[in-house]
């Protein structure tokens, strides 16, 4: 049966500034894009990044819709729709939303995880915690959704109001009590959380990334911040002590505040006793698990996780003993070896920072037993200060490296591999090969590398496609990596 809700009600969620019309109306849908307007919809007008809702109210007249949400009114009123003025129509459309799937994430205990690098392994893992400790749970992620077991595809980092509350009102009618999401700068700033009550936060860390949308470093940060700033007081916010902006995050939050560390005293400690390529051994809080995973970067994404799981009320030594059980991420330093010895590394590394992590890491597993051979590239239309930087740090922690493609989008991939390259001085260039097909990069590398080489395919991890002029064309690292090592003879 299709879900109607009175007008009034879904307005009680909201500040109301000015309201023209009445509110006594059944409303048959909530949309945010105009073309999905139907007999009885409530439209929320938004003002987007490529386009503003305001725009399109003049063409809803005769369009049926009850009502309209906006933040200044049309000059024209129609007698037959209720106009409703507000300060923030994409804070108001969070808060309808929420009102409209029966403000589900009140229903869960959700956990949001923010910050530059992590976010997904960390969500992730908190979600397969969940499971490990015999609860149903839900995932709002980067790879994939899940309500309990059942796979949804994930299109954004974070989804819009409307399909994140449906997706989380999905989770509490399949029975789940724990739910863990991803929150991304772009999600806080545009307030697509607006409205959703968390029951706990996590910062992992913040590097450049994602300046061609915040434009500075300053706002990349307070658009992170934001999210602790609404925590409710009733909600834990964990943050990485070791990152220079740890302590910024919670500077104004109501949470509960809570740390971890691999170097400072925090509430929870975690340390490196010894690292493999294909696991590590780690002490939390002075209690030793093997857990399978490689990288200082992803031990503090475990000590995160195991921080919320205590956080969340969760028997500490079952934790421990689950912490052993959890896999590493799709395209997360997943590691693939070749019958002559070689060793591939898939990483979602797209950042420098998470390269340099990465890199770091397989340094310090293989020491001066094998080369380094680093596969790396840089998205089109998406922050070129990066580039440079990119390549440079790749450069220093590589035996060979050779720049490629990644998602060129709608730009020229031999432009973008040029910024790449300006970052290298004379004696990286001797090192650096540039090979914009990322199929024939990938290949060369397997050629370059001998028995105990590892090769770093960095930038792309679990995508199965390359954007091309607008076209996404089936493409995963993973895929062709072990089809060329099927081909060595």
């Amino acid at each position: 049966m299709a879900q109607v809700k009175k007008l009034k009600d879904l307005l009680s969620a909201i500040i109301v500034e000015e309201i023209v019309g009445s509110d006594d109306k059944e409303i048959t849908t909530v949309v945010s894009d105009s073309r999905r307007v139907i007999a009885g919809s409530l439209f929320v007008a938004v003002k987007g990044v490529s386009a503003d809702g305001h725009d399109y109210i003049p063409s809803l007249a005769h369009s049926g819709v009850a009502a309209i949400v906006c933040e200044t009114l049309p000059q024209q009123l129609d007698s037959e729709i209720t106009y409703i003025k507000v300060a923030d129509s994409a804070i108001a459309l969070g808060f309808i939303a929420s009102q409209w799937w029966d403000n589900p994430s009140r229903k869960l205990r959700l956990v949001g995880v923010t910050g530059t690098n992590g976010k997904t392994t960390t969500a992730t893992l908190i979600y397969e915690m969940a499971r490990l400790m015999g609860y149903k749970a839900g995932l709002l992620s980067t790879v994939c959704n899940y309500v309990d077991t059942e796979a949804v595809s994930s299109t954004h980092t974070t989804p819009d109001p409307l399909s994140l509350n449906e997706l989380l009102h999905r989770m509490v009618e399949a029975g789940c009590e724990f739910a863990a999401m991803e929150v991304s700068s772009h999600a806080a700033h545009q307030h697509r959380i607006a409205g959703l009550h968390f029951a706990g936060g996590i910062f992992s860390n913040l590097t450049r990334d994602h300046l061609d949308y915040h434009q500075t470093v300053d706002n990349y940060i307070a658009a992170k911040k934001s999210f602790f700033d609404v925590l409710p007081a009733s909600a834990f916010a964990l943050t990485n002590l070791d990152d220079k902006v740890g302590e910024v995050m919670l500077q104004n939050t109501l949470a509960k505040r809570h740390t971890y560390s691999l170097r400072s005293r925090a509430d929870f400690v975690g340390r490196i006793v010894e690292s493999r390529l294909d696991g590590t051994l780690v002490a939390f809080n002075s209690c030793e698990v093997e857990v399978l995973f490689t990288g200082r970067f992803n031990v503090y994404n475990l000590l995160a996780v195991y921080g919320a799981s205590i956080l969340l009320g969760w028997d500490k030594e079952q934790v421990l003993v689950n912490m052993s059980r959890l896999v590493p991420v799709a395209g997360r330093f997943q590691a693939f070896h070749s019958k002559h010895g070689v060793t591939a590394i898939v990483d979602y590394a797209h950042t420098p920072d998470a390269v340099v992590n990465v890199l770091n890491t397989i340094r310090d597993v293989i020491g001066a037993n094998g080369k380094v051979i680093t596969v790396v590239g840089a998205g089109g239309n998406r922050d070129k200060g990066k580039r440079p930087i990119m390549a440079r740090e790749a450069a220093k922690r590589s035996d060979r490296l050779i720049l490629t493609s990644d998602n060129p989008r709608n730009e020229d991939p031999a432009e973008i591999l040029h910024d790449m390259e300006e970052g290298l001085d004379a004696e990286q260039r001797l090192k650096t090969l540039s090979i914009s097909d990322r199929r024939e990069a990938i290949r060369t590398a397997v050629c370059l590398a001998s028995a105990g080489d590892v090769i770093l395919i960095a930038g792309k991890g679990h995508e199965d496609y390359q954007e091309i002029k607008g076209v996404k064309h089936h493409f995963d690292d993973r895929e062709v990596v072990q089809e060329v090592f099927a081909a060595q003879v």
